[in-house]
């Protein structure tokens, strides 16, 4: 294993990809760390007591490291857009749900200040992050503590300024990735770079472990992104069927059936670029010529919607996933990440090495 494993106590170079607002759990986060990846929380979406509390549960679940993850106050954006015209759009799907018609709240998120004090204090092992930099006062408050920092970058030029910023590692964010994209610093549309292409360039830009991300689904893509020179490799739709992760019913079954060029990258749930499976919602907004309202205000219009719609209805969730959804595997994540590790096994021996 190459230093950044060794650093974090990893014996399998995976780390979990957070996946806020579902699939998150404590018990997929514990299972993954306690297989020998990197597990990761996703607490963007929750307030700073459930916070507390969710990194309770995974401190009583596992004596492995691992990841929390927050959202850069930088990606908020304030509202924009027609509110009275994205109201209404939803209005028909609230009723068709039997909700009361949608209004948007007056607070779109939660005070990034207060959710990272709650990291700081609860000393965890490693925080992440993603939409932008942290504020110099917060990377300060995280250094003092000697928590290990990992930002997401989309471009080389992003992948700088992550490590100028004082991250440990930086997430190279593949266009293949599942759910909210992580740029930053240029438009979305110019970010879309592939993982395979991507991957080679931020090694060579930056002195910090590289961490490939999108698209890698299995150990042969593990070892392709270790042989590019990632130091590891996210995974998050490989863990969306997984017996632990929060995935709702009604997303689990479009898994399923989902093909790879049935992803789209769209605004239409939150504001800020994700890429999912399209379905009913995306291709009516699409369809309506609507300009969503900015993130994360069109994600709180949506978000009632989504939550209610979770059981038994697809065509109105954000199904976020990557482009390698249909080799999403189900079953406990710690016999995924075994799986993991000797497929890794069964590629560096077909490539003529072996798995230390």
């Amino acid at each position: 294993m190459n230093d950044f494993c060794r650093e974090l106590g990893m014996t399998v170079p995976v780390v979990l990809a957070p996946m806020a607002g579902g699939p998150s759990t404590p018990q997929l986060a514990a299972a993954v760390s306690n297989a020998g990846g990197l597990g990761s929380l996703g607490v963007a979406y929750i307030s700073p007591q459930n916070i507390a509390d969710e990194i309770a549960r995974v401190r009583a679940l596992t004596q492995g490291r691992f990841a929390v993850n927050l959202f850069s106050p930088q990606g908020m954006e304030p509202l924009r857009g027609n509110v009275a015209a994205a109201e209404k759009f939803v209005a028909a799907y609230h009723q068709r749900l039997g909700l009361a018609p949608p209004k948007l709240p007056q607070k779109s998120h939660e005070d990034f200040d207060q959710q990272m004090e709650v990291l700081i204090r609860e000393r965890v092992p490693v925080v992440s992050f993603t939409f932008g930099l942290l504020p110099e006062k917060t990377i300060a408050a995280l250094k003092k503590q000697n928590l290990y920092i990992i930002g997401t970058a989309t471009t080389v030029e992003e992948a700088r300024l992550i490590e100028k910023n004082g991250a440990d590692a930086v997430v190279a964010q593949g266009g293949e990735a599942g759910a909210h994209r992580g740029t930053f610093a240029v438009p979305f549309e110019s970010a879309l770079i592939g993982t395979m292409a991507l991957v080679p360039q931020v090694v060579d830009a930056v002195k910090i472990p590289v961490i490939a991300s999108g698209g890698i689904m299995d150990g042969r893509g593990i070892v392709a992104a270790l042989a590019l020179g990632a130091s590891a490799v996210q995974m998050g739709t490989a863990f969306l069927a997984t017996s632990e992760a929060g995935t709702s019913p009604a997303y689990r079954a479009a898994l399923r059936q989902a093909r790879e060029d049935q992803t789209t990258v769209t605004r239409a749930f939150s504001g800020r670029m994700a890429r999912g499976i399209s379905n009913e919602f995306i291709e009516k907004w699409n369809a309506s010529g609507l300009t969503p309202l900015s993130y994360p205000w069109q994600n709180a219009l949506t978000r009632e919607m989504r939550r209610a719609s979770g059981a038994s209805d697809p065509g109105l969730l954000s199904l976020w996933a990557g482009q390698g959804v249909p080799m999403m595997r189900e079953g406990p994540a710690a016999q995924l990440v075994h799986q993991l590790r000797e497929e890794m096994g069964r590629a560096f021996a077909e490539l003529g090495g072996s798995i230390q």
